[in-house]
């Protein structure tokens, strides 16, 4: 056999095995379905597992538009310069909020792992018919400085604007172990003052601190919290010594009964609230909640920094006493009644009534009215922190909110 036939033969042996491989089916393997992402039910709805982990998170928040009109709490006088000739006159209160949240759960040896957070973002006008600068108090008796005289009122310009970002809410828990930032406990775990918008007429506690709580429930109704906390602002510690704050909670079918004390580390007062919550029928809740605060040390001219007013971090009302009390009724299944009145020993009177409507799943809108009687004025020449301009004040709010 010479070269050519060997290589003659060679090729058409490789032209056969060619055919032969050609005739047979070509399969192509299915791609496998990609889970991209797990449901995790274990914490409630809308949470999945992070890829990779076995941590589940969740999303969620709102977008609140606010239109405020009349002269009470949080949209207080606002008023603006007219452009024309200067003169003040009123205007609306008008806010739109993004607000961000998330949450998180892990099952871990030591028991559940849990993260919350909260951001918010702001635009509106910032209603800065406020009070100037204040001027020290008379001291004929050279007894040491007195509360701040309240000087001259002055009106700003209220543009819409930015507002800046805020962090509410940043917090870890470990089992019954929060540490970060929260509102105090003195709020959060007794409950807020009903679920009307301004429910801070007569105002029941501060809210911004970071904190280091242990909360501890029994199984049987019955829980507990201890709460250290920083305060914020004129409210924030002078020392190492912090804020504390403990709390008694008893839940049963009816309702519960709560109790809160809190102690200013600063000024060292005590102030301490009550509540009884009841649900007398399906669709209608009730609450009364009562608070109590010293407040001997709080002007005492014997501090370098006496607090206007005789409020502190906790006891914010005017006087040692003031009363909350209100409630839900649900009238249908998208509409509800919802009520608040306040009371405190400086004659302030607050009342709030608002119809909630659910448009469509997720998209409500609250109509509100709400009543200032600003009573007696405090040593230092000024009222509620509402500031109102009469002593009889009025004034209206409706709020559109999506919440996902």
């Amino acid at each position: 056999m010479n070269i050519k036939s060997l290589l003659l033969g060679s090729a058409a042996a490789l032209v056969a095995v060619s055919g032969a491989r050609a005739a047979d089916a070509v399969v192509v393997a299915e791609p496998e379905p990609a889970e991209y992402v797990r449901i995790c039910d274990v914490y409630g709805a809308g949470y999945f597992y992070i890829p990779g982990t076995e941590t589940c998170l969740r999303i969620g928040g709102y977008v609140r538009y606010d239109i405020g009109v009349g002269d009470v709490g949080a949209f207080t006088g606002a008023e603006n310069f007219d452009v024309e000739d200067g003169d003040i006159q009123d205007t609306y209160y008008k806010q739109a909020r993004f607000n961000l949240k998330t949450w998180t759960g892990q099952e871990t040896e030591l028991g559940t792992l849990k993260t919350y957070t909260e951001t918010r973002f702001n635009f509106g006008n910032r209603n800065r018919h406020v009070s100037s600068t204040y001027v020290p108090g008379p001291d004929p008796d050279g007894a040491g400085p007195l509360p701040p005289l309240p000087g001259e009122t002055i009106i700003v310009a209220n543009p819409a604007e930015n507002k800046g970002i805020s962090l509410n809410f940043a917090w870890i828990q470990l089992g019954g172990l929060r540490v970060g930032k929260d509102e105090s406990a003195f709020d959060t775990f007794i409950g807020y003052a009903g679920n009307v918008i301004q429910d801070t007429l007569v105002p029941y506690g501060g809210f911004d601190t970071n904190v280091v709580q242990y909360y501890f429930d029994a199984g049987n109704g019955f829980s507990a919290v201890v709460s250290l906390e920083q305060g914020y602002g004129d409210f924030t510690i002078d020392s190492y010594v912090p804020h504390v704050v403990g709390g008694l909670k008893w839940t049963q079918g009816w309702g519960a009964i709560t109790g809160v004390i809190a102690y200013d580390s600063n000024y060292e007062e005590v102030s301490g609230k009550v509540r009884l919550d009841v649900t007398p029928m399906e669709n209608l809740s009730l609450f009364i909640m009562a608070g109590y605060g010293t407040d001997d040390n709080y002007e005492d001219p014997g501090f370098a920094i006496p607090v206007a007013g005789g409020r502190g971090m906790y006891k914010l009302w005017s006087g040692n006493w003031a009363v909350w009390g209100g409630g839900t009724y649900t009238i249908n299944e998208k509409t509800s009644f919802n009520t608040q009145i306040s009371y405190d020993e400086g004659e302030n009177l607050g009342i709030a009534a608002n119809i909630a409507y659910d448009i469509v799943p997720g998209l409500t809108i609250t109509a509100e009215v709400d009543y200032l009687h600003a009573g007696e004025f405090g040593e230092a020449g000024f009222s509620n922190w509402t500031a109102a301009d009469d002593e009889d004040s009025l004034g209206g709010m409706l709020r559109f909110q999506r919440s996902f």
